[in-house]
């Protein structure tokens, strides 16, 4: 057989093998543990975003289309964005396989987004240790628009007798109540919103509706064994064998039918994140967004400070197309987004403007502040780490005294080439010099002339050049 031969058995191999295998692996988990029931579980840790709303809706839908018999989403998570929180939500209730959310391990969390998802579950679950609650909305400028102080306001429009002091029957001394503004009008509207959602949740699902507003309106937070006796969640569960025996024989509603599970001694299958799935979550923590945007500024700088390098330009490139993917999932305060972007200007200017570094020391300012202002939100977990922005901040500006140090060193050196190089060398005359001759200088030997008759031998100073002719003068002996 020639090796032509053996090429072609060998590509028809690999064709017909590739499938082949692929359909044996996909018969194996549609067939995994026959006879016995197949739960699967996936594990979220941290906040919800647009990508672990996806993993999440990916899993249910491949639960439903394998026909497993329950799934069990193991949640820890500070709260997330709530456009994400009613894409899982809706998955939720939508699955036509029965889903349990299982807050663990030990010492995890279900706040904030966590409390919906949580009670949207079929059957909810937490492990000792845990706590839920805490759902309050949190407006993407931070701070809370019901602060304590705005109560105090609307109470100073009060009167000795519940009246507004205008009208206490004393002219000039009262005010009046102050109107509520468009912003706690909007803010309000979100929060009805937010209560609303909780609520329909929790009376579908058969649940605590009236601690469900208060988690919300109130920020309540209750521990598993409070959220339990608060008919919150269904049952306490240390582990997933442990939770897999508490609802076995449990009755849950799909889609208006009662099912019954049997999952006792099930087989789970661990789902966790794919590769693309956790590039996408890591991207979507602002930290990793920020670095990606400070080295994409940092590559871009080099790239017009040095043109031609190419490397810094497309790297820099690169990198902030990552960083404005993350932006997108992200709270982006867009003044501090601005501020950044001035910073950039600023620092191409300095390339092209001689300015002695105080366009520079704007730009590193305007990037400070900036970064102070790019994720301004009232939770911790979407707040760019201070020591971060500091350590860039202060990069930046090493970077940029250490430049214009050099800088100004190179402009007040003397100049060793051209024409300014040579006035103030020394040398001597090789010929007499009356209006015309020559003189060495540097080892070479120029044409040179001079206002003062000079003699052959004579030490000369370069006062000047004119062309290729050099302007003398006899050098004169300092007195000692």
């Amino acid at each position: 057989m020639t090796i032509r031969s053996w090429r072609l058995t060998l590509f028809l191999i690999l064709t017909l093998a590739v499938p082949l295998a692929s359909s044996l692996t996909a018969a194996e988990e549609d067939t995994a543990g026959a006879g016995r029931p197949v739960v699967a579980r996936i594990v979220v840790d941290g906040p919800i975003s647009p990508v672990s709303a996806d993993y999440i809706q990916k899993n249910i839908e491949k639960a439903a289309e394998q026909k497993l018999d329950l799934i069990i989403i193991q949640l820890d998570t500070p709260g997330g964005l709530m456009t994400s929180t009613r894409e899982i939500v809706k998955s939720i209730l939508g699955s036509q396989v029965p889903v349990a959310v299982h807050v663990a391990p030990p010492g995890a969390r279900a706040a904030s987004a966590g409390v919906f998802i949580t009670m949207s579950a079929h059957v909810a679950a937490m492990a000792p240790g845990t706590n839920i609650g805490a759902a309050h909305p949190v407006n993407i400028g931070g701070g809370n628009p019901f602060s304590p102080k705005k109560e105090e306001e609307k109470d100073k429009g009060e009167g000795e007798e519940g009246k507004p002091e205008g009208e206490t029957g004393r002219e000039g001394e009262g005010e009046k109540k102050p109107a509520e503004t468009d912003e706690s009008v909007m803010a309000q509207k979100v929060i009805n919103d937010t209560v609303a959602f909780a609520k329909s949740i929790a009376e579908k699902q058969g649940r605590n509706a009236e601690w469900a507003e208060k988690a919300v309106r109130e920020s309540v937070s209750v521990t598993e064994t409070e959220a339990l006796e608060l008919n919150v969640i269904d049952l306490i569960a240390e582990d997933v064998d442990d939770l897999l025996a508490a609802v076995d024989g449990r009755k849950v509603k799909i889609s208006g039918e009662e099912v019954v599970l049997a999952v006792k001694g099930a087989e789970v299958m661990d789902r966790l994140m794919g590769f693309r799935h956790r590039i996408l979550s890591s991207l979507s923590d602002p930290n990793i967004a920020y670095i990606l945007m400070m080295l994409g500024i940092y590559g871009l700088f080099f790239e017009l400070a040095n043109p031609g390098v190419i490397l810094p330009g497309v790297l820099g490139g690169i990198f902030l197309v990552l960083a404005f993917f993350s932006f997108q999932v992200l709270p982006i305060n867009y003044a501090g987004f601005l501020l950044i972007i001035l910073a950039i200007v600023l620092f191409i200017l300095e390339v092209k403007v001689v300015s002695y570094g105080m366009l520079s020391v704007g730009g590193a300012i305007s990037l400070f502040l900036g970064s102070m202002m790019l994720f301004e939100t009232g939770e911790p977990y979407l707040k760019v780490s201070l020591s971060l922005i500091l350590a860039f901040t202060l990069t930046t500006a090493l970077f940029i005294v250490v430049g214009l140090t050099l800088v100004i060193r190179s402009q007040s050196r003397k100049p060793t080439t051209g024409a300014e190089g040579m006035i103030g060398e020394r040398g001597v005359a090789t010929t007499d010099i009356k209006n015309a001759g020559k003189v060495r200088v540097r080892g070479e030997i120029w044409s040179a002339s001079s206002k003062e008759p000079i003699s052959i031998g004579d030490q000369v100073v370069v006062l000047g050049l004119d062309g290729m002719v050099l302007q003398v003068g006899v050098e004169k002996e300092e007195k000692s």
